[in-house]
Parts: C-alpha cells; structure tokens; sequence
C-alpha cells in the first residue's frame, strides 16, 4: 500500500485544523476543525501517525489516519509538547511557578504513558529553552540536563539515574540521531584564561578526557549550537559571541569547526568575513551547506574534509535548506530580505527555479521532496497572514489568506520516517497551476521630474560573485591557461615566426612544447627546455624571478581559499606585475 500525502497542520486565531497535501488541499475529513484562540501547542509524533494539541482545557492525540481519539490528559496550563520516536512517552510542560516565601514550586514537567495514559514521573524544570528531554532513536536512552550535569534514564524508566556525566559546568549537550551506540556532544563554556570546548562522548564511557572520541576548543564563543549528521558520526558547531570587539559585525562574530566521531577535527575555513547565517547537513551525512558573509552573502558546500566542493557564489540568503531526501537545496533570504529563494539540483549542481515569497516568517519541505510551504505568520508579522503551498519548480498550488482581524501562528508537515517518501526524477520545467503569478512585477523606483525624461542609467550596488565548483583538478587532466602564460606563448610564437621569416643563420635551442599548459606561470616553468641566453648571469635572473612568480601563485592559491596572509605576504603579491615585466624583458633579450 502507498504511503498517503503528508497533510499540513496549521494554527491561528481561527483554531486549529489539518489540511491535505496536493493536489486537494482540503481540510482533512477525519480530524474536525476545533476552533478558538485557545489552542497554546501542538506536536506531531516523529512518525507522523499521531498527533497531539493544548485547547487550553485538555491535551488531546489522536490517530492521524482516522481521527480516532487515544488519551486526553487534564492539564490546561501546558505550553510545551512532545513525542518520543517509538511513540511510548508524552512529555509536557508548564511556566514554571515558585512556591511562598521562595520555596520550591510543583514540578512543571510531567512524563506520561501513551499506552496506560499514566504520569511516569514529574520534574522541576524552570527554563523552557531545551526543556524536553532527549531520546535516542530506539529510546534505549533518555538524557536531561540538571544543575550542568546530564542525567540518563534507560528504557524509559524514570525513578533511578542509570548514568550521569559529570562536566564542570556543562552548558549543553545533544545526542546523536541514527542507530546505537548513542554519542553525546557536551559544551562547557571557558573561563577566565581558559577556552571553551565541546567533546563528543559514547554512551556510557564517560571517563575523562581520555575516554572523549573528540575534542575541539576555542576562544571568542558566548554560546553554541551543535548539529550532528544523521548518521551520527559527525558534528557541526558554531561559535557564537555577543559582540564583536572589532565593530565589524552587529550580530557579533562566529566560527564554524567540524567535530568527527574518529577524533578528526578542524576549523572550517570561510571565504568572505561576515556572519554565519545558516549551517545545514545534507541527509546524505557527508557534506554540508554553510550561509556566510557580509551582504550580499556567501553558500558554499563542503565535503567531510571541509574542503569547498561547490560556490554558489553571492546573493541576497540568509538560510539553507535541503530536501529529506537530500537531492534538491533552496537558498532563501528571509526576516528582512525579499524573499528570494534559488532551487538547486544538488547532483548536478543546476539551477532549477527562483521563485520569491515576500514577507514569509518561515519555510519548510514537505517530507516527498516535491513540495514546500511558506507562511507569514504572527507575532514576527501580523499583517498579510497567510501560507502557500510551492512545488521547487516555482509554482504556487495553494494559498491560503487570513481574514482581516484574525492571525496565523503555526504551520508545520506532518512527519514521515526516513525512506518511506522515496524522491522523484528532477524536472526543470515549472509544473502547471491554477493560480496567478505568485508575485505582482516591482514597481520602479522613484525617479525626480527633472531626469524623468531621460535614459535610465542603470547600476550594480554590489557585483555578485558567480556560482562556480571548487573541487580540486585532477593533476593528469588539463589546466586551463591563464593569462600570463597565453601572453608569452603568443611572443614565443611570433618571435619564432620572425625568425623563421627572416631564415636567420643563428641557431637557437628548440622550445620544447610540453603536453598540457600548467596553470598560473607554469608556461615559464623550467621543467621544460628553456632557451638560454648564453649569459650565466642572466640564466640565473630569470631562474630566481621564476621562482618568485611561482611562490606568488601559491600564495594566490592560499588567499583565494579563504587563508588570511601575513602583510609580507601580501607586499609579494603586488610585486607579480613588476616581477613579469622584468622576466618579459629578459626573455626578449635572449
């Protein structure tokens, strides 16, 4: 049996409902429409077959196929909620009150069973940022963090700690998604004169350093966000500070490293200063996707070495995001850019559609592959509420509108499991819809009476960087010549015209012509015959200025990876005009 369409799940001040996928988009027949302002949360369960909301009286699941109700639970307060991945455990949560005269409030985290609808056990817990606690995905294991120590609780039993990781002061932690065994990545923040450092863990080895399948420290971090691959043996973390003592950067400053289960690790290198927007990993689990740089910003995808495998060069995006099955990447500029996004073909590296969603608040893909959905949602914008329905190739199916007067708050995909939803063959062509262009054409700036009778002059306030690959030739392959070397293979060739010409009875050593042109200066490479002045001298000049030339282009080569060069370095780089216009005119002279 096929799998059904994914249905889309959205809240507002109109209630809450389920609304089909393509090509309906219907209200979904076995989940009736509850309205009301009073609907605080809801959650999908990570299969997608249940799914679970708040209408500020009771918590109802239900079965998402056939609308069947499964438990409600009395607990009007809860603001939280949350599945686990084998569907066992309901978790919820409420703001947290203290008691009189500061004494300990009621545990505001409750955990219960979805087969008996029992509360298993109750915790404090006052913050609601990470709040929920952390399966794995066989929920083997569960983990919180309480008092900067992780707690561990096995098969779902609550009442007794099975492990604890003991850090000073551990601030954060994430387990690892895919199959056992389960690994950990803590962050401690550093202390006056000492680093910061995030180390990756296997459950239950927790025996100091040693024990640490890998190990990153680094300055300048105020905060970080960790992000494993799904296979789990990889972690991306990005470094943040509050501000940036350079003045260079509202946002403040942030650095990318890269973090392997087999103890590898390294300091992604960026090539354009400026923030880090977006850091994603393709499903694949081996390479990823990193949004950068001052406006117009940088994307560029890296392989597991960090090595750059893919430009795209700049635009106006601040986000990433890859399809589920990982063989189509959007970028997208949203919150106080346009709105527009690129769709790329992420195996050819082809781009598919640019479509733009003015004013949208948030972007996700349905889990076929085929479909996405864009909302403007309050209180980030609570004029022109609304969502819409894309398929990549830029065609809008479905739009939705709020009424005046009322807002929208949420919409999410119902989940499917990974491999159930299998992708589809790329098209380039845009699908057909029923509705109009998804975007009134822009109006033209305003233009003074007195130049509104004259040429447009058009310009360019900043000049985007094409779109380019970055992998390494293949040094047996063919290299492009550049510039330079063109240059002094058309003066060999026409001095050995003249020559030729004017049947010159001096003999000359042959210009050996090599098989391929190096790159660069490499057409003045002395590993081919050179031809000789007869003067030891100037042999030996023109030897030492090749050499130079050639230590510049490694230079360039480092400059242009995104390697910041020392100031001596940089005075040898403005010397490669001067240098090639004296080894110009020593070889003339020969």
């Amino acid at each position: 049996m096929a799998p059904s369409r994914p249905v889309l799940a959205v809240r507002g001040s109109e209630g809450i409902y389920l609304v089909n996928g393509s090509p309906s988009f219907t209200e979904h027949a076995s989940f009736p429409r509850e309205s009301g302002k009073s609907c605080k949360v809801y959650a999908f369960s990570k299969d997608g077959k249940l799914f679970a909301w708040s209408n500020g009286e009771k918590i109802n699941i239900v079965n998402v196929a056939d609308g069947a109700l499964l438990h409600s639970f009395d607990n009007p307060k809860v603001v939280g909620l949350e599945i686990s991945p084998k569907n066992s455990v309901l978790a919820t949560w409420q703001t947290y009150v203290s008691g009189k005269d500061g004494a300990s409030g009621t545990p505001n985290l409750q955990l219960y069973c979805l087969k008996t609808g029992k509360c298993l056990r109750s915790f404090i817990q006052k913050k609601m940022q990470g709040w929920y606690p952390c399966w794995s995905d066989d929920e083997c294991l569960c983990a919180r963090n309480v008092n900067n120590e992780v707690h561990f609780f096995e098969n779902n039993t609550f009442d007794t700690i099975a492990n604890k990781l003991l850090l000073q002061k551990v601030s954060e932690f994430e387990l690892s998604p895919g199959p056992p065994p389960v690994k950990i990545a803590v962050y401690v923040p550093g202390t006056k004169g000492a680093p910061s450092f995030v180390r990756l863990y296997q459950y239950p080895n927790f025996g100091g350093p040693q024990a640490a399948l890998g190990t990153k420290s680094f300055f300048k971090a105020d905060r970080v966000t960790m992000l494993w691959n799904k296979k789990g043996t990889a972690v991306l973390v990005t470094a943040s500070t509050e501000v940036d003592k350079t003045g260079a950067s509202y946002y403040g400053e942030q650095t990318l490293h890269y973090i392997a289960t087999n103890g590898e690790s390294a300091v992604v290198q960026l090539a354009k200063n400026g923030p880090i927007y977006d850091v994603v990993w393709n499903s694949n689990s081996t390479e990823f996707c990193v949004v950068y740089g001052f406006m117009p910003a940088k994307a560029t995808v890296y392989n597991l070495k960090c090595d750059p495998i893919f430009d795209f060069g700049t635009g106006p995006r601040n986000a990433a995001y890859y399809s589920p099955q990982g063989h189509i990447l959007v970028l997208a500029g949203f919150g106080n850019l346009r709105g527009q996004m690129e769709v790329w073909d992420v195996k050819n590296y082809k781009l598919i559609s640019k479509p733009q969603a003015s004013d949208s608040t948030f972007f996700a893909w349905c889990p076929d592959g085929e479909h996405i959905v864009t909302a403007t949602c309050a209180p980030r914008l609570r004029v022109g509420n609304g969502y819409k329905i894309w398929h990549y190739s830029g065609t809008v199916l479905h739009k939705y509108d709020v009424p005046p007067n009322e807002e929208l708050w949420q919409v999410s995909w119902q989940p499917f499991l990974d491999g159930v939803l299998k992708a589809k063959p790329i098209v380039y062509q845009a699908v057909a819809g029923s509705l109009p262009d998804p975007e009134p054409k822009a109006a033209q700036a305003y233009r003074p009476p007195a130049l509104r009778n004259k040429p447009v002059t058009s310009y360019n306030l900043h000049e985007d960087e094409p779109p380019q690959s970055t992998k390494p030739l293949n040094t047996s392959s063919e290299k492009p010549m550049s510039k330079t070397a063109l240059k002094n293979q058309k003066k060999r060739e026409a001095k050995k015209a003249a020559k030729q010409e004017g049947k010159s009875d001096a003999v000359s050593e042959p210009v050996c012509e090599p098989d391929h042109e190096p790159d660069q200066h490499s057409s003045l490479n002395s590993a081919t015959v050179a031809e000789t002045s007869g003067d030891p001298d100037v042999d030996k000049k023109i030897k030492n200025l090749k050499k130079k030339l050639k230590a510049i282009d490694q230079l360039k080569e480092q400059q242009a990876s995104g390697k910041t060069l020392e100031i001596n370095q940089l005075e040898k780089i403005q010397k490669e005009d001067e240098l090639l216009k004296e080894l110009e005119d020593l070889q003339l002279g020969i």
